[in-house]
């Protein structure tokens, strides 16, 4: 054991948190979680504790340590999660078993959305929250969490209420008495839970639970009481903590990209942008967000392209112009930092559309052939001073009158968190092309056509196979299906030739 983790060790606060263990050349070789960082972080210097092969084989590495303070235990959980995401750690991948990640489902559109856990995220249009190493640690804390706001469980309805409505702990949607519209709301209160926004959730329910009281619904009053109860009473034990409380300028990637770009403060949140399309057609592009330094998935959004073809810099310009409009940075807030996938033509792009918005956010790209990140030299709006870029190792520069191009190694805190927004954006971008893509195979001249909506299609297909079919059909077979003012109309557009 060095000086250095004797020293660190010394410091080590008994609060949960996530701790980083590095190597002699400063790289993260391993990301965990603690409930308590004094105790967890000393077991690996214990001489007393048997550890297997692998874990001896980290410890013999160990150079340095560092952390970063969370509220509550379930917070370090998430944090973890994203920190191994974002760093790839060497020994994270050597120490976990053979089962997959997992995740938290929840599908807000479902008439009786459920909370599960599963393996294999599809893109099924449901809210995901993960991954996670463990399933164990998520599944306790959702038990916890369950108590102070109920969820189902259920993919498929049971035949009559279940155990769990009698308890309190499901809202029922097997029974007659089920309010959707009431359960989607504690969902999205779930939600703001497990995006750390735990003081918002606090706030609404004493607030609903002043206006019950004041109407004279004390049952309701009550039930809220208890609900609020509950969730202060977590906090104590396992819970999603307020991501507020993190510490920013103890994220390493956060902290030197503040300094390399002269910020005055680290960057609260990131957006990154993508431009998607095949040979032009279903051109979209996506807009993903991170607070403090961490995927923010529910302020994620994507954009049609409304111009036609295959011209990465006017798309990337159009997304840039619309998400800059005053509706969206009203809906959404202005970022503190836009990161463009691209190099020069899409950031110079980039930059005319918010200049022409009258923004000031600060902008840069990072170009994919060779990792570099992209800075304009007086449009960026930063400041690369000298001494920032001398703290970075093995730092390369290249500049043109225009640009600064600044080539990081790779394992630099920076080009790790930048690589993580830009794959995030790009997977984006894709996923909702795909869709596109899928739905334009699949689409009938009948989509084109006014006052025939998609029951009418369907009747209308399942009646005669096909357009082909429809089109051969007399005129007295369709009145008789879709009535004579929807014949005519169709008539306009299908005719049998």
């Amino acid at each position: 054991m060095n000086n250095v983790i004797k020293n660190k060790l010394a410091k080590l606060p008994k609060s949960p948190g996530v701790y980083f263990h590095k190597n002699a050349a400063g790289e993260i070789i391993y990301v965990g979680k603690a409930a308590v960082l004094n105790n967890r972080v000393r077991q690996y210097f214990q001489k007393s504790r048997l550890h297997d092969p692998k874990t001896d084989l980290l410890i013999s590495e160990i150079a340095d340590i560092d952390w970063i303070e969370v509220g509550s235990e379930a917070e370090a959980l998430f944090l973890e999660a994203e920190m191994i995401q974002r760093y790839l750690p060497h020994y994270n991948i050597l120490l976990r078993d053979d089962k997959s990640n997992v995740y938290i489902r929840i599908n807000l559109k479902d008439f009786a959305p459920s909370v599960t856990i599963t393996r294999r995220p599809i893109d099924d249009g449901a809210e995901y929250f993960g991954p996670f190493l463990a399933g164990g640690p998520v599944r306790k804390a959702l038990r916890h969490l369950r108590k102070a706001l109920p969820f189902s469980t259920h993919t498929t309805l049971p035949p009559r209420a279940c155990l769990q409505y009698h308890l309190g702990l499901c809202p029922g949607p097997e029974t007659a008495g089920y309010n959707r519209a009431e359960y989607i709301r504690n969902l999205r209160k779930l939600i703001l839970y497990i995006h750390g926004k735990s003081n918002l959730v606090l706030r609404g329910i004493e607030n609903e639970m002043k206006q019950a009281a004041a109407g004279q619904k004390f049952e309701a009053a009550a039930l809220l009481r208890n609900r609020l109860r509950n969730l202060k009473r977590l906090q104590s034990q396992v819970i999603f903590g307020d991501s507020e409380s993190i510490d920013l300028t103890k994220d390493h990637a956060l902290a030197e990209l503040t300094d390399l770009l002269g910020l005055q403060k680290p960057p609260h949140r990131i957006e990154g942008f993508d431009i998607s399309h095949i040979q032009g057609t279903d051109t979209v592009a996506s807009m993903v967000v991170f607070t403090n330094g961490v995927a923010d998935k529910a302020q994620y959004r994507k954009f049609k392209m409304r111009l036609i073809g295959n011209d990465d810099f006017a798309h990337m310009h159009e997304v840039v112009k619309r998400r800059l409009q005053e509706k969206n940075t009203k809906k959404w807030t202005l970022p503190d930092l836009i990161l463009i996938d691209g190099g020069r033509g899409q950031l110079a792009a980039a930059i005319k559309a918010r200049d022409e918005m009258g923004i000031k956010t600060t902008m840069v790209g990072l170009a994919k052939r060779y990792e570099e990140i992209v800075i304009h030299k007086k449009q960026s709006n930063v400041n690369v001073s000298n001494l920032a870029l001398k703290k970075l190792k093995a730092v390369k520069i290249g500049e043109t009158e225009i640009f600064i191009n600044l080539s990081l190694p790779d394992s630099s805190f920076i080009i790790k968190l930048l690589q993580r927004i830009r794959d995030e954006s790009h997977r984006f971008a894709i996923s909702y092309h795909t869709v596109l893509k899928i739905r334009r195979h699949s689409a009938s001249v009948l989509d084109e056509i006014p006052g025939i909506g998609q029951a009418t299609k369907k009747k209308l297909l399942r009646t005669f196979g096909s357009v082909k079919g429809l089109a051969q059909a007399s005129d007295t077979e369709l009145v008789s299906l879709i009535g004579q003012r929807r014949t005519s109309t169709l008539r306009l557009y299908i005719k049998d030739d």
